[in-house]
C-alpha cells in the first residue's frame, strides 16, 4: 500500500502590479510513499525538525515536536532576505528534505499553474482538476507497483474541500467503471499540525516547487516579490534530484504523463524548465549543497550536528549548537 500527501502553495489572486505580493503561480502537489516507510520517514523528519529547531530537543511531549511546524514560506523568506548563513541553512534544510524522500522511495507529483498578468485565475476550477490529475498519476503508480493507496490532502475549508473529493468520487463510481481502481477511497483531509507528513508536503511544495516555478517561468516579473533571483540556486542544485524523484508513465497513446506538470499560461514553456536552467545561465557562485550519496544510510540524515550554527527559521537569531 502507498500513501500520497498533497498540499498547495499560492492562491487565486490575480497577478497584477497593483498587488506585488500576489502569488504568480499555484502549485498543488506532494509525494507518495510506501506504507512500510511511513513510520521511518516520520521519525526522520522529526529528527530534522530538532536539528533546525534545537529547542525541540528538550520538548517534554512528542506532540510538541509534531505540532511545531517549519513552514515553507519562512524558508523562502530566508532565501530572499536572509544573510549568507540563513540562506545556507535554508539550502541545507531543502537538501535534507530531498535526502529523506530519496531514502524512503518517495515519488514527487505536482501540477504547477503559471498565471498571466491581469488575467483572472479560477482557483475553484484549477484546484479540483489538479487533484483529479494527481489521482490519475497516483493510480498509474499503484498499477505499476501492484499496490493500492489513499491520498491525504491538507484541509482548507469545507466549501473548498468538497469539490476536491467529488472530482475523484465521480470517477470511481461512474457507470462506465472505476478508472482509479488502486485508489481505495476518495481523498481524505488532514491538518498539518496532526499529520506530520503533510508538513513534509508543505516544505516540498512551498519551499522548493513554488520558488523554482516563480524563478523559472517569471524571472522577468521584477515587480512581484516572489520572482526573486535568490531562488536560482534551488533549480541549479536540486532540479536534477527533483527530476529523478518523479513517477512518469506513458499513456495508451505513448505520451509521457505524470510527475511535475507545468501549465504555463504566459509563455507556453515546457515542464522541463523546472529541472535546470540552461547551461549558459548557470553560475559558479551558487551556495553549495550538502554532499549526496549518504542518504542511502537510512532514516538518520547525514550532516546533523555538523554545522557551526543551527538556523531557526523565522524565529529570531540563530542559536549555537
Amino acid at each position: 500500500m502507498h500513501l500520497c500527501y498533497v498540499d498547495e502553495a499560492g492562491n487565486g489572486q490575480t497577478l497584477d502590479p497593483a498587488r506585488p505580493d500576489a502569488p504568480p503561480v499555484l502549485v498543488v502537489g506532494g509525494f507518495t510513499v510506501p506504507r512500510n516507510h511511513v513510520r521511518s520517514l516520520t521519525w526522520a523528519f522529526l529528527d530534522v525538525k530538532k536539528h533546525y529547531r534545537p529547542q525541540l530537543r528538550n520538548a517534554e511531549q512528542l506532540s510538541d515536536v509534531i505540532q511545531h511546524e517549519i513552514k515553507g514560506a519562512d524558508v523562502r523568506k530566508n532565501l530572499r532576505a536572509g544573510n549568507h548563513g540563513w540562506r545556507r541553512a535554508a539550502m541545507e534544510l531543502i537538501s535534507s528534505l530531498l535526502d529523506m524522500l530519496e531514502a524512503h522511495e518517495a515519488r514527487v507529483l505536482a501540477r504547477v499553474w503559471i498565471k498571466e498578468e491581469g488575467q483572472a485565475f479560477d482557483e475553484s476550477g484549477v484546484y479540483p482538476s489538479s487533484v483529479a490529475a494527481l489521482n490519475e498519476t497516483f493510480q498509474a503508480q499503484l498499477a505499476h507497483e501492484h499496490s493500492r493507496g489513499m491520498m491525504v490532502l491538507d484541509s482548507r475549508t469545507k466549501v473548498k474541500n468538497a469539490p476536491n473529493v467529488h472530482c475523484v468520487t465521480t470517477r470511481k463510481y461512474r457507470a462506465g467503471g472505476d478508472v482509479l481502481r488502486g485508489v481505495i477511497e476518495s481523498p481524505v483531509f488532514g491538518h498539518s499540525d496532526t499529520h506530520t507528513l503533510l508538513q513534509v508536503a508543505d516544505l516540498l511544495v512551498s519551499s522548493l516547487l513554488f520558488p523554482i516555478a516563480c524563478h523559472a517561468y517569471l524571472s522577468d516579473v521584477s515587480w512581484n516579490v516572489h520572482c526573486d533571483d535568490a531562488y536560482a540556486p534551488l533549480r541549479e542544485q536540486f532540479g536534477h534530484r527533483l527530476k529523478k524523484l518523479q513517477f512518469r508513465y506513458q499513456d495508451p497513446s505513448r505520451k509521457w504523463r505524470g510527475g511535475i506538470v507545468v501549465s504555463d499560461r504566459r509563455t507556453r514553456q515546457s515542464s522541463s524548465l523546472m529541472f535546470g536552467a540552461p547551461e549558459a545561465s548557470r553560475t559558479a557562485a551558487s551556495i553549495p549543497a550538502q554532499p549526496q550519496g549518504a542518504h542511502h544510510q537510512g532514516p538518520v540524515l547525514p550532516g546533523a550536528g555538523q554545522l557551526g550554527e543551527v538556523r531557526e527559521f523565522g524565529e529570531g537569531r540563530p542559536s549555537a549548537v
